[in-house]
Parts: C-alpha cells; sequence; structure tokens
C-alpha cells in the first residue's frame, strides 16, 4: 500500500522554510568569518615577528 503523500506546502510553509535556509546561512557566513579572522590576526602576529627578526639582522649587519 503506497504511503499517503503529505498535503502541498502551503505558501507560509514554503516562506518558512526559505527564511529557515537564509538564517542558517548567515550563521554560516558568520563562523567562516570568524575563523578568518582569527586566522588573519594570527598571520598579522608572525609577520610582525619576522619584521622584527629581519630588523635584528639588519641591525647586527650595520654594527659590523
Amino acid at each position: 500500500m503506497p504511503e499517503p503523500t503529505a498535503p502541498p506546502a502551503t505558501a507560509v510553509d514554503r516562506i518558512d522554510a526559505a527564511i529557515a535556509r537564509i538564517e542558517s546561512a548567515i550563521e554560516a557566513r558568520l563562523d567562516s568569518a570568524a575563523a578568518l579572522a582569527e586566522r588573519h590576526a594570527a598571520l598579522k602576529e608572525r609577520m610582525a615577528e619576522a619584521v622584527h627578526a629581519l630588523d635584528e639582522v639588519i641591525a647586527r649587519g650595520a654594527q659590523n
């Protein structure tokens, strides 16, 4: 015996589903932006350390 089919979704049901998909996409984008900001901060810190190390090498070379 075939299973009964669900009644067609109403316009309100479709709108609610669309809103849920949009909210989910927004959350995913915010999570992605936060992860990118963390990676950027880490890279910025590493670059500052590298520049500082180069400055020290240059300063030692200038003293010789």
